[in-house]
């Protein structure tokens, strides 16, 4: 027997290995938390499965599921990468986790990544599980599956960055409040639910600007309308996206 046949061989795991394993933990602990699952899940299903059986909110002419659909598929992005997000980092920052993570030889832009994966991740179960079901009350989808993928990227993109700005700015208690204060506001006055239109005009411009109500419009423009390209919804959601990242990155605090 050789000399160091038993010594071992420490060392940090390759770092892709380390960002998929912090990934697949991030996803785990977000499916088995109930009231992030509530709130990722459950009332986007309830309010399209409700406002589609009960005609409550004129939608305008065809199906009211064609309008909204597309709407709840951003209200599910926003409910994942900023009000979920957000609310989840706050408290792991005001427990101490993110500190300890960030001495792990996980470096701390690959603990991002990961919490980016996990979100994408949940994404993809919400739109699947969402499109079944529109699709059995009736929806009939159109357009680019390519320029729905890109509108969803950059969406989840522009409220990650928010969600991780607030969460690394605010207490976890003040975060908790201000996100769940947020999503409720954008429910009603994102063009989620109740179209844009109904709104007085100079509340219409402003509402526009908002990042759900630009991928709520340039999904139902793809998917209701069969629209190619919404150049105006995508470069909003690219601003929100690069200031939101940028603003995170720049004033995230760790403690």
């Amino acid at each position: 027997m050789s000399a160091g046949t038993y010594a071992p061989n420490p060392g940090a795991a390759p770092l892709p290995r380390m960002i998929a394993a912090q990934a697949a933990l991030e996803t785990k602990m977000l499916l088995r938390n109930g009231e992030q699952l509530l709130l990722t899940v459950v009332i986007p299903t309830l309010l399209l499965v409700l406002f589609s059986s009960v005609d409550i909110v004129d939608t305008g002419s065809g199906d009211a599921v064609d309008f909204l659909a597309p709407g709840v598929l951003a209200l599910a992005v926003m409910s994942t990468a900023f009000t979920g997000q957000a609310i989840a980092t706050g408290f792991e920052r005001r427990y101490g986790v993110l500190k300890r993570l960030g001495a792990s030889p996980l470096p701390r832009w690959g603990l991002m990544a990961a919490k980016t994966l996990s979100v994408l991740v949940t994404e993809v179960l919400q739109v699947l599980l969402l499109t079944v079901i529109a699709l059995a009350l009736g929806w009939s989808p159109h357009g680019n599956p390519l320029t729905v993928l890109l509108l969803l990227v950059l969406g989840t993109a522009a409220f990650s960055g928010l969600g991780l700005l607030m969460a690394g700015t605010l207490k976890a208690e003040a975060t908790l409040a201000a996100a769940n204060l947020v999503f409720l506001l954008l429910l009603v006055g994102g063009g989620v639910i109740v179209p844009l239109d109904k709104f007085p005009d100079a509340a219409q411009s402003v509402l526009g600007l908002l990042p759900i109500s630009a991928l709520s419009d340039g999904l139902r423009d793809v998917l209701q309308h069969g629209a190619s390209m919404p150049w105006g919804d995508l470069g909003i959601l690219a601003v929100w996206a690069v200031v939101g990242l940028g603003a995170a990155g720049r004033f995230f605090r760790w403690e």
